[in-house]
């Protein structure tokens, strides 16, 4: 380890960068894999080495370091400092025991993901990284194969999404579509059931849905909706019944308990 007490040092300044400088928005949709995300905890650092992800940097407790140290070694510069340092550079009130630079994996085309999956989510205009985390977890945890999400959804492996899905967004195939409508349009050409979740008063209930080979869920912005055009494409346009004056839940719990419904 490499112990460092000014949190200044020239060497922590890829720590302290933002997403875009992270990862720019043409990076974002690049297919191949270009710039980098940050793994923040034990966990979600582990489940990224898991994964096959290679890192460039670490920042560790200097006084704590987690057990995984010894492995991040090896692999690229492992830098220690005290609480006071970490906080300072992360922006965490709390930091974590590590924190670690990665160099973005490369991910499948939407189109060839969403033909590889029997159980697909599509995310149109969720740009809350929050809720783009808990849709990760969900539909790992339940069973389902991918998540397609547009140009304007928040990123996957954005910190706070990363954090959310507890790093699972490394396990969880995903790609980034520009055109949602085309994509549902194609997958209702190949048979896939695309139940498309709205509020709306003349859609079927969930529970009514029948269960197919393939399916896929589509959801989207809490604040507008789904656009006309996802929604005409999709198959069908599913609710969950509500109590009486609850317009819907947010969208997470929505694909938490959609995902459960129509699992595998």
């Amino acid at each position: 380890m490499i112990l460092i007490d000014d949190p200044d040092d020239e060497r922590l300044a890829p720590f302290r960068l933002n997403e875009r400088g992270l990862t720019n928005r043409a990076q974002r949709r690049d297919d191949g894999g270009d710039g980098l995300f940050m793994a923040e905890g034990d966990l979600v650092v582990d489940r990224a080495l898991a994964a096959g992800c290679v890192p460039t940097m670490a920042l560790v407790d200097a006084q704590r370091p987690p057990a995984l140290t010894e492995r991040m070694r090896v692999l690229c510069p492992v830098y220690a400092g005290g609480e006071r340092l970490r906080a300072a550079v992360t922006k965490l009130g709390m930091p974590y025991t590590v924190v670690a630079l990665f160099q973005r994996p490369a991910r499948v085309p939407a189109d060839e993901l969403a033909i590889a999956c029997r159980r697909l989510v599509i995310a149109e205009a969720v740009d809350n990284p929050v809720n783009i985390g808990s849709i990760v977890r969900n539909a790992l945890g339940l069973g389902w194969d991918g998540l397609i999400v547009d140009a304007t959804s928040a990123d996957p492996l954005a910190r706070r999404a990363l954090r959310v899905s507890m790093g699972h967004a490394l396990h969880l195939p995903h790609a980034r579509t520009t055109d949602v409508p085309a994509l549902v349009r194609a997958l209702t050409l190949q048979g896939v059931v695309v139940c498309a979740l709205t509020p709306a008063a003349d859609a079927v209930p969930l529970d009514s849905i029948r269960h197919a080979p393939r399916m896929a869920l589509l959801v989207g912005s809490e604040r507008s909706g789904l656009t006309p055009a996802a929604m005409d494409a999709a198959t069908h346009r599913v609710s969950i019944p509500m109590r009486a004056g609850v317009d819907s839940l947010n969208v997470a719990a929505v694909t938490a308990v959609a995902c459960w419904q129509l699992r595998p």
